[in-house]
């Protein structure tokens, strides 16, 4: 939705209260202790009480907002910003907009809300026909890490391995100027080395076992044929590969020059949440204004595992 009607749709906490409150309803609350899945609402504690064993739950318990004191209208700002464009807020600029005085609670707010973004993309696997590369995203070096001499190249400690994958379906008779392929979902994973073992546990995790793969003739990629129904690897030049895998580069570009315009500096321990912004948006793009209702529903069915940890405000947004 635009900006007008998310004011009139929520306009004050309460309404924002009510509207998660009936999100919750509707999905079912199941209490922790016996799994029983029905109960009273009580009012004057705004808190669920098992009808079987009397256990009582917050609203806010088993949802993104655990363990949060932020006004339910906080959150549902930040969910409207960062479903609303095409490009992404910094928790810095969330920070403003909402005139909040401390920095902390915005960005784990934020960063909270990205976790249960790939949460919920980790419920789907890739299937189909499907492209897979690795990539380098600069990073800032860590701290262990400064220390150190610095390397280059590709073992660079300003460089952190992500990998991609991408389901991709070849288009008969594509228009002029156009991909000869149609992209499906995409997936982005933060890894720590390039060797064939990591490539092939993300591979069995993330991809159908009946899904056909097309790759570069990296030695990293050898043992993947044993886990999926084919592996095609393009003996190309390198700067041919975009012909080859469009959408992984084409993904990899938009990711970075988001990145790039968006935030200072990026932790590499915080990258895979900027990842499961990228791809939940991607992933959704034909949703248009239901963008938002989609991570509602995320932000209600799923607890993050975020946890925060030293950061610095000039290198996270």
């Amino acid at each position: 939705m635009n900006i007008l009607d998310f004011a009139i749709n929520y306009p004050d906490e309460e309404t924002c209260r009510e509207k998660f409150k009936q999100q919750r309803d509707q999905m079912g609350v199941t209490c922790r202790r016996c799994n029983c899945k029905e109960h009273y609402w009580l009012e004057n504690k705004q808190a669920y009480e098992c009808k079987r064993c009397q256990a009582r739950q917050t609203l806010r318990s088993g949802t993104v907002m655990q363990h949060s004191n932020l006004p339910y209208r906080y959150w549902f700002v930040a969910m409207h910003l960062l479903t609303a464009t095409k490009g992404s807020f910094s928790a810095a600029e969330i920070q403003r907009q909402l005139g909040h005085k401390r920095y902390q609670p915005i960005w784990e707010m934020v960063n909270k809300l990205r976790d249960v973004m790939g949460k919920r993309d980790d419920k789907y696997t890739l299937e189909g026909a499907i492209e897979l590369d690795d990539a380098f995203f600069s990073t800032e070096i860590s701290v262990e890490e400064k220390e150190k001499p610095l390397k280059r190249g590709r073992g660079s400690q300003k460089k952190t391995k992500v990998l991609v994958m991408a389901e991709s379906k070849t288009v008969e008779n594509p228009k002029p100027g156009k991909k000869p392929k149609k992209a499906g979902y995409l997936k982005m994973k933060v890894i720590n080395d390039l060797k064939a073992d990591t490539i092939t546990k993300n591979v069995k995790e993330h991809v159908e076992s009946t899904a056909d793969l097309t790759t570069d003739d990296s030695t990293s990629y050898t043992k993947l044929k044993e886990h999926v129904h084919s592996h095609t690897t393009s003996v190309v030049p390198h700067e041919e590969l975009p012909n080859v895998l469009p959408w992984v580069h084409t993904a990899i570009s938009n990711a970075k020059r988001q990145l790039l315009g968006v935030y200072y500096k990026v932790k590499p321990e915080y990258l895979q949440y900027y990842l499961n912004q990228f791809c939940y948006k991607f992933n959704r793009r034909y949703f248009g204004e239901n963008q938002f209702d989609r991570l509602l529903i995320a932000a209600v069915s799923c607890a993050p595992d975020f946890k925060s940890r030293i950061y610095n405000r000039n290198y996270c947004g």
